[in-house]
């Protein structure tokens, strides 16, 4: 089954029972130099196997920029 969430104000389809790092990979977004927040609540890389994302969830994926 697939739910609706919303990453980065785009609504994308996944699937049910995702944890973050499963998220991750669905997006093909890498892990390293991003920080993920859901429903404006940053979500700390430790956690990222056990959240779950559930359907109708806002996500952003914030990339760390390289400063210069």
């Amino acid at each position: 089954m697939l739910m609706t969430i919303n990453v980065n104000n785009q609504s994308k389809e996944i699937s049910e029972n995702s944890s973050v790092s499963q998220l991750l990979q669905q997006l093909n977004q890498p892990e390293n130099g991003i920080a993920v927040a859901i429903n404006q609540q940053i979500i700390t890389k430790n956690n990222w196997e056990t959240q779950e994302v559930l359907n109708g969830d806002d996500i952003l994926i914030i990339q760390a920029t390289q400063g210069g």
